[in-house]
């Protein structure tokens, strides 16, 4: 008897339906064929103990399994499931009624017990996409599935519960979430907050432009001085996700297998804050089977690379593609996955080996060249993605001791939502530019117009600073935002300014 049910793969952040194909006849040999890797060989093994364990009969005859497409490669063992409830179809032991009208996806452990999988959320999708009624998960797995709207969501424990309803002895009801009411509930909870930050105010001036323009940014400063800090509360002030940046979010995290168990969506923006150590692949992603990284991991969120030097000078230079295309393209030979990367960059780094050069209080014990040495380990054209660069020191005592509280991350972030709505405005008619950090030469040309106090205000701190060439459309770019923030619609001289001063290591002779 030949049955079909239903499973899907998934390829970067999107699923393709597979229909599972089983004819079982007079034979006794077991095949199962369309590109399945090892794991989806080893389901026969654990099927069978499930089987067994909870009183089932596993077909004493020649089962031929067919995942088609057969070009596609199949991989983990999120298929056990779906092969399962075919087999049983095609055995008599169910009836295949319900097949057709549910994607099916779960690991089966040895007494049957369902595992959550990875990637339920653009499965959902993809079965809601393709006219199905629904989608049966592990119960782990339901929540992630039901954001989808439109769609019967099915949570089972285990393989007896499936059965049952598939036959129709039970009514497992589907799992419902307002994500309307549940993302405004949660989308605006702030953990770690700038009032905690004592001093560093122009820091923190200089972490608001950032996140108002969506510009990288780069502390240098000695060891203590609260670098790693400040980092971890940039996204305190970034504008809240939407819904469709949530969506967007959550499927990346879905498909690499680091979304929280029992969690729906993801309601704050991703910090991800990998160790120096990292791999080009961990970083960009990839693998023998493609994976997200870190940067695609950050999406929508910050990507914080602390100690900026120690990092490989490889794993450093692969960024420089996704930070200008946001988005990382990852070849191989069979296939071509692409994975979103819009990030902001947040880096920190001593100014030199031993951490105390240009320190107000310790002396510098490091060799003559080395604080040019150590900087140089960090490429131009990396340093040219980084649109500020400020310098941090140690806060004194007396600001330590203060016990009054610093400007709340709130208040900050309603001033960053007021630039951005200003920046989406003008930039409504420019598909792919969102923020004055993506700004082409034509679009500068265009919103960035200096009057003769600016233009001479600009080339005397060229001149006088020594700032690089690559300075020029940097300081542009962030006056502009530092416009948006006062909520003037042209660049002023107290603008740029304050944006020539984020340009620290542009200055020649600044590592002495």
């Amino acid at each position: 008897m030949l049955v079909k049910s239903y499973g899907a793969a998934v390829q970067g952040i999107d699923a393709t339906t597979i229909t599972i194909e089983v004819n079982v006849s007079l034979g006794i040999r077991f095949f199962l064929v369309g590109l399945p890797d090892s794991a989806v060989r080893e389901s026969h093994e654990r099927m069978l103990s499930a089987f067994t364990y909870n009183g089932y009969k596993f077909p004493k005859q020649q089962v031929i399994i067919n995942m088609a497409p057969a070009d596609i490669r199949k991989e983990g063992a999120s298929y056990d499931l779906p092969l399962a409830m075919a087999i049983m179809a095609a055995n008599n032991q169910i009836s295949d009624e319900k097949l057709s009208q549910y994607i099916i996806m779960g690991e089966l452990s040895l007494d049957g017990t369902l595992l959550p999988v990875k990637g339920v959320l653009p499965i959902a999708i993809r079965a809601r996409e393709d006219g199905f009624k629904g989608i049966i998960v592990p119960l782990a797995n339901a929540n992630e599935a039901a954001v989808v709207d439109n769609l019967d969501v099915i949570g089972a424990s285990n393989m007896v519960e499936v059965v049952d309803f598939l036959n129709g002895k039970n009514n497992l009801s589907p799992v419902h979430i307002d994500t309307q009411k549940e993302f405004s509930d949660r989308c605006h909870y702030i953990d770690l907050d700038f009032a905690e930050v004592k001093g560093q105010e122009n820091v923190k001036r200089a972490m608001e432009v950032a996140a108002a323009g969506g510009h990288n940014i780069i502390m240098i400063g000695p060891p203590g001085a609260g670098k790693s800090m400040i980092a971890k509360r940039i996204p305190s002030i970034l504008p809240p996700l939407s819904l469709s940046e949530a969506l967007e979010t959550t499927k990346i995290h879905s498909v690499s297998g680091h979304l929280n168990k029992g969690c729906s969506l993801m309601y704050q923006r991703p910090f991800r804050s990998p160790h120096h150590t990292i791999s080009d692949v961990a970083l960009v992603g990839g693998g023998s089977y493609p994976q997200p990284g870190e940067i695609s991991l950050a999406h929508n969120g910050v990507l914080f690379l602390d100690e900026l030097p120690e990092f490989k000078r490889s794993v450093l230079e692969v960024m420089r593609q996704p930070l200008e295309d946001r988005k990382i393209s990852i070849a191989r030979s069979s296939l071509t996955t692409e994975y979103p990367a819009s990030f902001m960059l947040v880096a920190s780094m001593n100014p030199c080996p031993c951490g105390y050069y240009n320190h107000p209080e310790k002396d510098c014990v490091c060799a003559p060249g080395a604080v040019q040495k150590y900087l140089n380990k960090i490429s131009g054209p990396l340093l040219d993605r980084i649109d500020i660069q400020i310098e941090i020191i140690p806060v004194p005592f007396e600001d330590l001791s203060m016990k009054q509280q610093g400007e709340k991350s709130a208040v900050i972030r309603q001033r960053v939502i007021r630039a951005r709505e200003i920046q989406q405005e003008r930039y409504k008619n420019e598909p792919g530019i969102y923020c004055n950090a993506q700004m082409n030469t034509r679009l500068l040309n265009q919103y960035v117009i200096l009057d003769d106090t600016c233009k001479n205000l600009l080339q005397k701190a060229v001149n006088l600073l020594k700032l690089s060439a690559r300075a020029y459309d940097r300081i542009l770019k962030v006056s502009r935002t530092i416009a948006d923030l006062d909520g003037s619609e042209t660049v002023l001289p107290k603008h740029l300014s304050e944006a020539i001063t984020y340009r620290n290591l542009d200055r020649e002779n600044w590592a002495g």
